[in-house]
C-alpha cells in the first residue's frame, strides 16, 4: 500500500494551498465553497474525484450527508455531528477436508454504518447517564453495489433518519441526568482527506493454484483413522473503507489480509476430542508461506496430535510457568490490552483497572508496551492490525503505553478522558458496528532479554523453592477471553493447545493436555519475573463491543513465578461413535 500526498486548491484562488485546519474551518462554514483535492503522481496533477471514477461512491455519500445534515442541524433537538462509513468487502474463499475440495467461491457486499450525535462535543447523546451506560445507537444498512445514487442515497437517508431519532431518544435521557463532568463525549479532531487505488481482488487470486494448495494441505490428515476432522481454508480480502463526515473529511482506504487457516482434531482413548491449529497471514496470497513449508507444519501437527492422543491429562496446578513468545502476546493482548482501551476508563460498569494509575509502575522495569498501527511488519511477518487511519478517520500513531514499567498513556478514539481529551487514531470496529477504542498491533520490549535456557533454570528453581515437581511451558495457544466489568470478576482465561510439564530434577519435558490458563490481572503482572530474548507474533481477530477487528501482539517469552490453571471443557461427551471414521482408499 502506497500513499501519494495531497494538494488542497480552492476554485476561487487557482493555486493556493490550504492546510488540514483552515480546511476544517472553511467546511464548518454553512456557506462553504466546493474544496477540490489534486493528486500529485509523477508530476502530473490530476483532480482527485476524476482521478478515482471507481469512488463514485464516496461522492454519493457525501452530497446525501450535505443533504440530510442540512436539515438535521436546524432540527430541535439539532445534529451536531454526522458521519457514514461504508465498508466494501471483496473477497474469495476457499476450503478442503481430507484433500477434497468443500468449496470455492467469491463474495462481495457493502456495508454501511450511520452515526449520528445530537446535542454537541462536550455533552451529547453518547454520555453515560446510569450504570448501564450511555446509548449513541449506530445504525447499520446493506448498500448497493452498482453506485446507483438513487439506491444507495436511500440506504443512508433510512439509516440516518433512524439513527436521529434513536439519538434523540437517548439525549431526552442525559438531559434528565444533567452531571457535573468537564469530559467532553466527543474530541475535536483534525479534518482528513486521503485516497488509495483500488485493488484488484481478482488479479491478485489465482483461484485454480490455490484450489490445488489447499487439497494437498488437507491430504495428508487422510492417511490416519484416528483423526476425526481436518480442515484448511484460505480466506483473501480487500475491504475498501469510506468514510465521510459533516466536519469536512473524506477516506478511501485499502485494508487487504490473506488468512489460511489449518485445523484437525483426534480422539484420545477417554472420548476427548483434541483440536489443533495452525495460522497464517499476509497482505497477499503470494506472500503466504511456500507449499512446501507448509506440508512440514502439516506433518508437524500430525506428529502432535498422535502424542496428545496419548498425553495424560492434566491436573490443576499453581505454580511457576514459562509462556513462549506467541503465548505471552495473547497473554498481554487479553489482561492488560484490553484494560488500556480508553473508552472503558469512562464507564461506571467497568473495572478501570488502570485509570488512576498513569505514571505509576504497573509493571516490572524492565517491559515496555507500545501499540503501533503503523507498524507493517515485524521480522519477516506482516502484521493484520495495520492501518493508516481508523474508523473514525483519525490517522493511526504509534502509542507508548507503559514506559520502563511506568504506564504513560492509553489506547485513545474520539471519546475523551481527563488527561487524554484527543484520539491517538484507536477507535475501531467491524463493519456495520460503531468504533470504540481498541488494540492494533501490540508490541511488548524488555531491557533485560534472557535466553530461554536462563528462563527454563529460573524456572526449575523456583519449582525447588515452592516444593514443586514441575512447572509448566506453554508452547501453542489458540486465543483467549476476558471479563473487565464490574458485574463478574476481572478474570482472564487463555486457551493453549500444546502445554508441557518442565521436571525440576532435568528430566525431559512431558506433553500434556486439557489445560486452561486462568487468573486475575493484578496478580498475575506481579508474579512476571523474566522476559526472553527472541519475539514472537500472534495473529488473530479480537471481538469486543465494536465487533472483531484484526489484532497483533509480539512479545518476546515470559517467566512467571506462579501461574494458575484448571481443566479444560471436553469437547466431547466422552463416548466414542459406534461407527469409525471411513479409511482413506479402503473398503470400510
Amino acid at each position: 500500500m502506497v500513499s501519494v500526498p495531497v494538494i488542497l486548491i480552492t476554485l476561487s484562488k487557482p493555486g493556493s494551498t490550504l492546510d488540514e485546519k483552515a480546511y476544517s474551518k472553511k467546511m464548518k462554514d454553512k456557506n462553504k465553497k466546493r474544496i477540490w483535492i489534486v493528486w500529485a503522481i509523477c508530476g502530473l496533477a490530476v483532480p482527485f474525484l476524476n482521478l478515482n471514477a471507481q469512488d463514485e461512491l464516496l461522492d454519493i455519500m457525501a452530497n446525501e450527508l450535505d443533504r440530510e445534515f442540512a436539515v438535521l442541524a436546524k432540527a430541535d433537538p439539532p445534529a451536531y455531528y454526522i458521519d457514514y462509513r461504508v465498508n466494501d468487502l471483496q473477497g474469495y474463499e476457499i476450503s478442503s477436508s481430507f484433500g477434497s475440495l468443500m468449496s470455492s467461491g467469491s463474495v462481495h457486499r457493502r456495508i454501511g454504518h450511520v452515526r449520528v450525535k445530537v446535542g454537541d462535543y462536550k455533552r451529547d447523546n453518547t454520555h453515560e447517564v446510569d450504570m448501564y451506560g450511555g446509548f449513541g445507537r449506530v445504525r447499520s444498512t446493506l448498500i448497493p453495489l452498482d453506485n446507483d445514487k438513487d439506491a444507495v442515497s436511500y440506504a443512508l437517508w433510512k439509516a440516518t433518519d433512524a439513527g436521529y431519532e434513536g439519538a434523540v431518544n437517548s439525549y431526552e435521557r442525559v438531559l434528565e441526568k444533567p452531571d457535573s463532568s468537564e469530559v467532553p463525549d466527543f474530541s475535536n479532531e483534525q479534518v482528513t482527506l486521503f485516497s488509495e487505488q483500488v485493488l484488484d481482488v481478482t488479479g491478485m487470486m489465482k483461484v485454480a493454484t490455490w484450489e490445488k494448495r489447499i487439497k494437498e494441505l488437507t491430504a495428508p490428515f487422510a492417511e490416519h483413522d484416528d483423526i476425526t476432522s481436518a480442515y484448511a481454508s484460505l480466506y483473501f480480502s480487500v475491504d475498501r473503507k469510506y468514510f465521510t463526515s459533516t466536519e469536512g473529511s473524506r477516506l478511501v482506504q485499502n485494508a487487504p489480509g490473506a488468512y489460511l487457516i489449518i485445523t484437525a482434531d483426534i480422539r484420545a482413548a477417554d472420548g476427548d476430542n483434541i483440536p489443533i491449529f495452525k495460522t497464517y497471514f499476509a497482505f497477499s496470497p503470494q506472500n503466504l508461506p511456500s507449499q512446501e513449508e507448509m506440508l512440514k507444519d502439516v506433518e508437524g501437527l500430525i506428529r502432535t496430535l498422535k502424542a496428545l492422543k496419548e498425553a495424560p491429562l492434566a491436573e490443576p496446578y499453581s505454580g511457576p510457568a514459562i509462556l513462549a513468545p506467541e503465548v505471552a502476546g495473547v497473554f498481554f493482548h487479553e489482561i492488560f490490552g484490553h484494560r488500556i482501551e480508553g473508552h472503558r476508563l469512562r464507564s461506571q460498569t467497568d473495572g478501570q483497572t488502570f485509570k488512576e494509575k498513569v505514571n505509576q509502575q504497573v509493571l516490572d522495569g524492565s517491559l515496555s508496551v507500545i501499540s503501533d498501527p503503523g507498524l507493517q511488519t515485524m521480522g519477516n511477518r506482516d502484521l493484520i492490525g495495520t492501518y493508516k487511519y481508523d474508523d473514525e478517520g483519525v490517522k493511526g500513531q504509534r502509542v507508548k503505553v507503559v514506559d520502563s514499567g511506568t504506564l504513560k498513556s492509553f489506547l485513545m478514539s474520539r471519546s475523551p478522558l481527563d488527561d487524554f481529551k484527543k484520539s491517538n487514531g484507536h477507535g475501531r470496529a467491524q463493519a456495520g458496528l460503531g468504533p470504540v477504542s481498541r488494540q492494533s498491533n501490540l508490541i511488548i520490549e524488555t531491557s533485560k532479554p534472557v535466553s530461554e535456557e536462563e528462563l527454563r533454570v529460573a524456572l526449575r528453581e523456583e519449582c525447588k523453592a515452592q516444593g514443586k515437581e514441575y512447572g509448566y511451558y506453554f508452547a501453542e495457544v489458540t486465543g483467549g477471553f476476558t471479563f473487565t466489568d464490574r458485574f463478574t470478576p476481572n478474570s482472564f482465561n487463555i486457551t493453549p493447545t500444546i502445554v508441557y510439564r518442565v521436571f525440576a530434577d532435568g528430566r525431559p519435558d512431558e506433553l500434556v493436555r486439557g489445560v486452561d490458563l486462568i487468573g486475575t490481572p493484578l496478580a498475575m503482572f506481579a508474579e512476571i519475573a523474566a522476559a526472553g530474548d527472541e519475539p514472537g507474533t500472534f495473529t488473530g481477530i479480537c471481538g469486543a463491543e465494536s465487533g472483531g477487528v484484526p489484532v497483533s501482539a509480539t512479545s518476546p517469552g515470559l517467566y512467571v513465578r506462579r501461574i494458575e490453571t484448571q481443566k479444560k471443557m471436553k469437547k466431547e461427551s466422552g463416548e466414542k461413535p459406534l461407527l469409525n471414521r471411513p479409511k482413506a482408499g479402503k473398503e470400510n
